[in-house]
């Protein structure tokens, strides 16, 4: 029954002795398998809408792991491909996007509704997923928050303080709000669909939230997430819903009661010990092993996980990391942080 899953009854606001745990990027490049299967989809984009492959890389480190959830393979970039952005990944490099910066580039853009057309097969790696998933394993959908993915969208790529972004912001509010609203409804929509074909929760990913300062953070972070998921809500009740506005610092306080959100997950900028006391009092949170222990293992690697672990007892709480996993991790060290989670 998908009440016993133990992410689901975290995110309904239990407190489990052991927490369920899964883990960003969890299908990813520091699997063997996984970089298989993307040589046999040729490229990364053509890997997302493989619907069959899409799928299997998604399982791989189920099989591997036996994560408690398993996460959506896609990317935040296809809602703005979907919009009608030119989208292509630079090897060694990134993303790179043609680029929104007047209102010329923003009338080329299609409207919310159109964008299904193109993201019709990532709905279909959702209902494969829903098929194939062990029973006790949650499918997670995700998009990326409206300002993450603006931040590409103007920049046409990622960029090390969201710069251009923030020149838009301040110099046409007009044009940078009329793009945050398309990608505000797109997201809707497209979270929406992701739960029609079987996702039994989501994740709204805003990697860029920190960079916004004071009322920035209020309009541009907490609004769009406020929107959508009062908006998923309606369609969609008891329906949860992730939300990771990252390096948040003290603005992750508070969070969960003005979105909706069901649970808040946490970059590790932030103590554990100071996220309980403040931020756990709202409901679930995720989070927060620095993702280089990944890479490094050891005994800090356990130590850390035990005091995370330790630190979010007393409250409903999902084991992840404060970021996603990196290509040089070692597929040994997340073994040995499930097994730490698990085993005490």
């Amino acid at each position: 029954m998908a009440g016993q899953k133990k992410l689901l009854r975290a995110l309904a606001g239990e407190t489990q002795e052991v927490p369920p745990i899964w883990m960003m990027r969890q299908a990813g490049r520091y699997l063997p398998e996984y970089r298989a299967t993307r040589a046999q989809a040729g490229d990364f984009l053509s890997l997302c809408y493989n619907s069959e492959l899409a799928a299997e890389v998604t399982l791989q480190p189920i099989r591997r792991y036996g994560f408690d959830a398993a996460i959506l393979f896609a990317d935040i970039l296809l809602i703005p491909q979907a919009l009608g952005a030119d989208l292509w990944f630079v090897t060694g490099e990134g993303p790179r996007l043609s680029t929104i910066t007047s209102e010329a580039d923003f009338a080329k853009l299609k409207p919310a509704d159109a964008i299904h057309e193109t993201l019709n097969p990532i709905y279909e790696t959702v209902r494969i997923l829903s098929r194939e998933l062990p029973s006790e394993t949650a499918l997670i959908g995700f998009a990326g928050a409206p300002w993450t993915v603006a931040t590409y969208m103007i920049a046409g790529r990622g960029t090390p303080d969201q710069g251009p972004a923030h020149a838009l912001r301040e110099g046409n509010v007009a044009l940078f709000e009329a793009l945050l609203d398309r990608i505000t409804v797109a997201t809707i929509d497209y979270l929406s669909m992701q739960i029609d074909a079987g996702a039994e929760c989501v994740k709204i990913f805003d990697s860029w939230a920190g960079s916004l300062k004071g009322d920035a953070f209020e309009k541009y972070a907490l609004e769009p997430a406020r929107v959508i998921t009062q908006a998923l809500k309606e369609r969609h009740p008891g329906v949860p819903i992730i939300g990771f506005p990252r390096e948040a610092g003290e603005k992750y306080v508070g969070f969960a009661k003005a979105t909706g959100v069901d649970c808040v997950a946490l970059d590790n900028s932030v103590d554990p010990v100071w996220a309980a006391e403040n931020v756990q009092v709202d409901g679930c949170v995720q989070g927060n092993l620095a993702s280089s222990h990944m890479v490094t293992g050891g005994q800090a690697l356990v130590d850390e996980t035990r005091a995370i672990v330790q630190a979010f007892s007393n409250g409903p709480h999902i084991f992840n990391l404060g970021h996603g996993i990196t290509p040089d991790a070692d597929p040994e060290n997340v073994q040995l942080m499930i097994d730490t989670v698990r085993g005490g």
